[in-house]
């Protein structure tokens, strides 16, 4: 195939102008070029997407299928108007943050609401909480389908994506901490759910889609497991035997101030329960009929483990910190042991 990446450059791009070259088709990324470097064996323009005309010099080519990460509107609308027309397939990279109800466990695409679409004067996210991020994936999701049709269109709702390159605190946070030993503290119960995806395996799945033009919507999401199992994987793909883990109440850590999700003092892959039941634990069936394949989580694990190793100074050092992990656990024993 020739493929277009708008984008290309940086983790989930990257991996799938990587695997497409592998592969052996001809693939062009468009991109700034700010946030790293195409592969090798891969065509580079740069272009500034801001500019409205900067993809109309990629006109008069044809591709067999473009993919496309952006969450600016203005971006998608001009892409769509100078590309549209000369592609067969389109593949828009969406996320399941347009889900309107996080509370409902095993929702798929097909029977969960979304959020409204962004408002008129809101081209992309804003702020550190990035306002508008879902809502504007919604009207970008809107413009594919209009413009390529359902047929011609896939969207995929990606969930938290992990593996090497991954630039968040959440999956290497836990490579991480299993591979430093000692007690572990673990939120919530063993049986909490958590999902995820690798970053290769939603790359492949991309290109299949491309490759058999695919339409429709899907969560882009691996099958749902416990935090239970979720530590007991980490643990396998980096050898340690028998980890030590304590499980910590959610209900004291919040009331300690360690944080949900990501970030500084927060214990990353964790959400608030039963507000956010759902939105760690979607119905992964339809993606795995439409021919997504998950490889097993001890090999996510030393792909990660991997790439930490070899570029420690671009993993993110967020999460929970030693001193602050060991005094919480020292509180938690304490109160037990009233």
């Amino acid at each position: 195939m020739r493929i277009l990446i708008l984008g290309g450059t940086r983790f989930l791009g990257r991996a799938v102008a990587q695997l497409a070259v592998d592969q052996g088709h001809d693939v062009t990324c468009a991109a700034r070029g700010v946030s790293g470097v195409v592969p090798a064996g891969v065509r580079f323009v740069p272009v500034d997407r801001d500019d409205p005309e900067a993809l109309v010099r990629l006109a008069g080519e044809s591709f067999d299928a473009v993919i496309d990460v952006t969450r600016q509107i203005s971006h998608a609308r001009h892409a769509l108007a100078a590309l549209a027309d000369h592609v067969g397939h389109w593949c828009f990279v969406s996320t399941i943050s347009v889900y309107a109800d996080n509370t409902t466990p095993g929702q798929t695409a097909a029977d969960a609401p979304v959020l409204p679409a962004a408002p008129a004067d809101v081209d992309g996210p804003v702020g550190p909480d990035h306002r508008w991020y879902g809502e504007c994936k919604v009207s970008i999701e809107r413009l594919v389908r209009e413009r390529m049709g359902v047929d011609r269109s896939f969207i995929c709702r990606a969930g938290l994506i992990v593996g090497a390159e991954d630039p968040s605190d959440r999956f290497p946070y836990w490579v991480r901490r299993l591979s430093a030993g000692g007690e572990v503290l673990a939120p919530g119960r063993p049986s909490d759910r958590v999902q995820f995806v690798d970053v290769a395996d939603l790359a492949g799945w991309l290109l299949h889609a491309a490759d058999t033009r695919l339409g429709g919507t899907y969560d882009g999401v691996g099958p749902a497991m416990s935090r239970a199992d979720l530590l007991n994987g980490v643990a396998a793909g980096l050898g340690v035997a028998d980890p030590v883990v304590t499980w910590v109440d959610q209900e004291f850590l919040l009331a300690h101030d360690v944080r949900e999700w990501s970030g500084e003092r927060a214990l990353p892959l964790w959400v608030r329960l039963p507000e956010s039941a759902g939105l760690l634990d979607r119905d992964a069936g339809p993606a795995r009929d439409a021919g997504l394949a998950v490889r097993p989580l001890p090999d996510t694990v030393r792909a990660t483990a991997s790439w930490m190793g070899a570029h420690p100074a671009d993993v993110r050092q967020g999460g929970l910190d030693p001193a602050d992990e060991a005094a919480v656990l020292r509180e938690w024993q304490a109160v037990r042991d009233r």
